[in-house]
């Protein structure tokens, strides 16, 4: 008994002796990361972030640094919840490797064949674009990401039904263009062929299959006690607190909320073929198949800086660079509040995932290479010094510009128009609608997911500033301009903004007035006399104004102004009565494009 209590105490030593071994080996190869993080968060000044490293089937390092709440100064565990938007991708199109896998679709087949409530600009694009090329980003079609992020939608299918009305600006296969809406709509096809939505077929596929408790799909998944919250950065050094955004409409490209607990189970089971615990989660064939390149993204020529860095392709969900002589596959993920980078290297069994609660950060990034250095054992190269250099050069150059900049006035560009001219609803067809109103003598653009101020700039041309719920009108930071357009009768009928696709959007205007009641428009009920010709204004139903004028129709009058109303049924045209001083009627005056004409009421 004695030989054998030796013998395995003799063991357990040895196996102690070689674990303590590794853990040496591991602190070795991640000396001193944790210092240069925390300079990171302090130089970029970022509220927070966690990282988590996975080699082969194992988590190595996972660890929180700086605070989940800034305000609260509550800190940032490895089970701490944050967005990982885009990152949210790479599940979306897994899940369709998963239905291929099971014969329910494949992914050269016309995507309408599986989805025709699915309907693109042409029929061209109806007939050819298949999944592979809205898994890679290829069909055609640039973001129209302000579609959904500031106008929104009532439903999921509300907002593919805008895809039909965008156009593309490039033929499909030629030219690598990301696209959201051609995420969201790869989780219609799922939900089609499944008959259950996106967010349960990501809990049942895999949040349920790789053990990734902490993870959800909608923004109520932040109400839980380790949760992020999310911040930005304002005049350069300010860390401020940015509200939430519910991206519901759009989720399958990046709705996703995680943990780098979580998300270490998920990529372990890229770097082990697909396989998580034993179990084939992700189809083996897929995996190969997704990080390898499907489309080239351009612009993957070595920079000065790092030589070592080249390369730039997508697969399906994830992009493909070479990293320093080692094959990457990353990608990242941005959305208010939040930035993540899911990276990992196959050839060499480590996944790097970063995440941190600020918003368009460059942290994750710069936290990502730098644990890519030292467990691939290459020279630390100290990227994050020499970009903070080169933002303060930048910043003084941008002072110096705005301190000197020609504030010269356009002659005679002065506001020419009342403000209530401008006033009412902008639609289109692919965008959506917004509204401009009057507040405390100043216009807003009242878009759906933000309000912005409207600063006059020259003739019709206004800039908008964003309107924080925090700090107020940002005029550090304009956005586009909404350049007014007026049609025959000098009238304002629509706008134009660049929202950054193929030509500005043009929104048509519907003025909007509040409903008059019956006994309101009876004084303008009458007969009225054009020369030879005779209109009636009449009242329909409880309250709707009409004017009938002989061989023609019943055109409905909508109230735009005081005594001005538009025919409905008639694009440019408007009607506007005329009273005397006891607040009668006397006249109303037609007009249109090809002229005003007046018209005495009849006693």
């Amino acid at each position: 008994m004695r030989k054998v209590s030796l013998y395995l105490c003799l063991l357990l030593i040895a196996v102690l002796r070689v674990s303590a071994q590794s853990n040496d080996k591991q602190l070795q190869r991640l000396a001193g990361v944790d210092k240069i993080v925390e300079k990171m968060l302090h130089d970029w000044h970022a509220a927070g972030v966690a990282v988590a490293v996975v080699e082969k089937d194992k988590v190595i390092y996972a660890k929180g640094f700086g605070y989940r709440d800034y305000e609260k100064k509550l800190p940032v565990t490895p089970n701490t919840v944050f967005a990982i938007g885009s990152c949210s991708k790479a599940f979306t199109s897994a899940l369709l490797g998963v239905l291929r896998e099971e014969g329910k679709l494949d992914f050269e087949t016309p995507v309408r064949n599986y989805l025709p409530e699915l309907v693109f600009y042409n029929d061209d694009m109806n007939a050819h674009i298949t999944l592979r090329d809205m898994m890679s980003h290829r069909t055609g079609l640039s973001r129209y990401d302000y579609s959904w992020y500031l106008f929104g939608a009532p439903t999921r299918d509300s907002l593919l039904y805008r895809i039909r009305f965008m156009e593309p600006n490039e033929p499909l296969r030629y030219k690598w263009q990301y696209n959201n809406f051609m995420f969201m709509a790869q989780g219609s096809v799922a939900e089609k062929l499944t008959g259950k939505s996106w967010e349960e077929n990501m809990k049942l596929r895999f949040f349920d299959s790789l053990g990734m408790t902490h993870s959800s799909t909608a923004i109520d998944g932040f109400k839980v006690e380790d949760a992020a919250v999310g911040y930005g950065v304002t005049k350069d050094t300010a860390i401020t607190r940015k509200d939430y955004k519910d991206i519901q409409i759009i989720a399958p490209a990046g709705s996703i909320n995680s943990s780098v607990s979580d998300m270490a189970h998920w990529v372990s089971a890229w770097i082990n073929g697909g396989k998580y615990n034993g179990k084939q989660v992700i189809p083996a064939a897929y995996v190969g198949e997704a990080q390898s390149a499907q489309m080239a993204m351009g612009g993957g020529r070595p920079g000065k800086d790092q030589p070592e860095v080249h390369g730039s392709d997508y697969g399906l969900g994830w992009m493909i660079s070479s990293y320093r002589g080692h094959y990457q596959v990353e990608h990242g993920g941005n959305i208010d509040g939040f930035t993540a980078s899911t990276c990992f290297y196959p050839s060499d069994s480590i996944g790097i995932i970063v995440l941190a609660n600020q918003n368009g950060s460059p942290v994750p990034m710069l936290v990502r290479n730098l644990f890519s250095d030292k467990l691939l054992g290459l020279k630390y190269y100290a990227l994050s010094d020499s970009m903070v250099k080169k933002r303060a050069a930048q910043l003084a150059t941008d002072k110096k510009g705005s301190d000197s900049k020609d504030t010269a006035k356009v002659k005679g560009a002065g506001v020419i128009r009342s403000l209530s001219d401008y006033t009412g609803m902008y639609v289109s067809k692919s965008f959506g609608s917004y509204e401009v109103v009057i507040q405390n003598d100043s216009l807003f653009a009242l878009i759906p997911q933000e309000k912005n101020y409207l600063k006059h700039v020259a003739y019709d041309v206004f800039q908008t500033y964003q309107v924080d719920k925090y700090t107020g009108i940002d005029t550090t930071a304009p956005g586009s301009r909404i350049k007014f357009n007026a049609d025959m009768n000098g009238d304002i009928n629509e706008t134009e903004i660049d929202l950054g696709v193929k030509d500005p959007v043009r929104f048509s205007r519907t003025p909007k007035m509040a409903p008059l009641t019956k006994a309101a428009l009876e004084k303008y009920l009458g007969v009225y006399s054009f020369g030879g010709m005779e209109a009636t204004v009449h009242i329909k139903g409880e309250d709707q104004l009409m004017m009938n004028v002989p061989g023609q129709m019943d055109f409905t009058l909508v109230p735009v102004d005081k005594n001005k109303f538009a025919l409905k049924e008639v694009k440019g045209f408007t009607v506007e009565f005329s009273l005397n001083d006891k607040g009668e009627v006397v006249s109303l005056t037609s007009i249109q494009p090809n002229g005003r004409f007046k018209a005495d009421k009849k006693k």
